[in-house]
């Protein structure tokens, strides 16, 4: 079981909520149901596919246009082609036939200007998609996958979509009329359809595959009395994923920040080697659950990043800092504490990388910013004006860099203690430029 890949896969989303027949009522549920699939469907962390890739034909009446663009996406389509409509589901024709309605459809007449299941099935079987999904939100979309529907009464059950890899999901059954319930901004299939995207399934798997999401309906709808919706799949079709269970990543999320920060503190008592390796374990799993825009994963990007460094490639660290940066800057801002870590980190980083100048440069204005969000005693800021008086010294600026250390010392004794391990440490490095001036004046 697997997400499709999203470069490889394309989505159909058609709506029709207004009719110009007087005998079709208006579905003012189906335009907010299309545009929220449409942003589920294409949503950076939680989707399936980008926003190119998606097609949305919402109130489109010109029956011409709807199969063009509905033909380019199923050629398209390579690993995961799905098809969803969500209007007015109509019977016609010898054999009672299924219709989706358009804007222009005709009640009495749907054979003219409404979109023929039949021609919708066969452009999905004609896709080269490996997994094909048709969902049906309309009246009668039942019709689709039972008996009544191959014409005959052999009793096998004939499906029109059996082949390999394809699976059809109705909202109601054979003779039933589907619905949209005063109040509720979605059809009443679609609107539970979209919230189990949203929300989750409480223990259920990581991805949520079209059948946990048939079953969960199923019974969810069974519960409101609403029509049961329907389902036909052949072979492993049911096993098609369409999203991480939110519910699951959600418990998932909290776990992983506990394993982070073990992983930190192995790299803090001298093993980053270790650390780093722990840390690529738990940045897949947070790019997998939780997205590549969660907050956390941003974080553990940073904290392995770091781990580089102290594992002896401080270079490799820069690099994956520098391409950091402006995924933080864009995501959380440019105060935000995590940004301003990976600016620090990265000038540590560059330091050790032999760009020293460099280093000063960033810090300087890194000093600035940490004094002006978190205020000038904050230990985070007194950390930065070390790390800045630290650069200066190897970089040859001695003076300027005794006069941040003296400073630095007696706020340190001040707030933390003249016993604390920082204030030890500022002393240390301190007492170093002493023993330095004063080797250098006996020369």
């Amino acid at each position: 079981m697997r997400l499709p890949d999203p470069q490889r896969s394309r989505i159909v989303l058609i709506g029709a909520g207004s009719y110009a027949d007087p005998q079709l009522p208006d579905l003012d549920a189906v335009r907010r149901t299309i545009t929220d699939l449409a942003a589920q469907f294409t949503d950076p962390a939680h989707g399936l596919v980008p926003d190119h890739h998606c097609t949305v034909l919402l109130d489109d009446g010109d029956i011409r246009t709807v199969g063009r663009r509905l033909r380019a996406a199923t050629q398209e389509a390579e690993d995961l082609l799905l098809v969803y409509y969500a209007g007015h589901g109509l019977v016609a024709g010898r054999r009672h036939d299924l219709y989706l309605a358009l804007p222009d459809s005709e009640f009495e007449a749907p054979e003219f200007g409404s979109l023929e299941y039949d021609k919708l099935r066969s452009a999905v079987l004609d896709s080269p998609a490996a997994a094909k999904l048709i969902v049906l939100d309309c009246c009668f979309s039942g019709r689709v996958v039972t008996d009544s529907m191959a014409g005959g009464g052999d009793g096998d059950q004939l499906n029109r979509l059996g082949v390999e890899g394809t699976y059809v999901l109705t909202s109601a059954q054979r003779d039933q009329v589907a619905l949209s319930l005063p109040g509720e901004a979605h059809t009443a299939f679609s609107g539970r359809l979209i919230r189990l995207l949203r929300e989750g399934v409480v223990g259920g798997p990581e991805l949520l595959t079209v059948d946990d999401l048939y079953r969960r309906l199923t019974a969810t709808m069974t519960a409101e009395g609403l029509p049961v919706p329907l389902n036909r799949a052949t072979r492993t079709a049911s096993l098609i994923a369409l999203g991480t269970n939110r519910a699951y990543a959600a418990a998932a999320g909290p776990e992983l920040r506990k394993r982070v920060i073990v992983a930190v503190g192995q790299g803090r008592s001298g093993d980053w080697h270790g650390a780093s390796d722990q840390l690529r374990s738990i940045l897949d799993e947070q790019t997998r659950i939780l997205g590549a825009e969660h907050e956390d994963t941003l974080r553990s990007r940073q904290w392995l990043a770091h781990s580089l460094g102290g594992a002896g490639d401080p270079a490799e660290a820069a690099r994956l800092l520098r391409l950091l940066l402006p995924d933080q800057l864009r995501l959380l801002g440019p105060d935000h504490k995590d940004t301003l870590r990976t600016r620090q980190f990265l000038a540590v980083n560059l330091g050790e990388a032999g760009h020293r100048d460099e280093a000063v440069a960033m810090l300087r204005i890194l000093l600035a910013d940490r004094s002006r969000v978190l205020g000038p005693e904050d230990t985070h800021t007194m950390r930065t004006r070390h790390l800045l008086a630290r650069n200066l010294t190897l970089t040859g600026a001695v003076d300027e860099a005794e006069a941040l250390l003296r400073q630095l010392v007696t706020e340190r004794e001040r707030l933390l203690g003249v016993d604390h391990e920082h204030t030890a440490r500022t002393r240390a490095d301190l007492a170093e430029i002493d023993r330095n001036s004063a080797g250098e004046s006996r020369v």
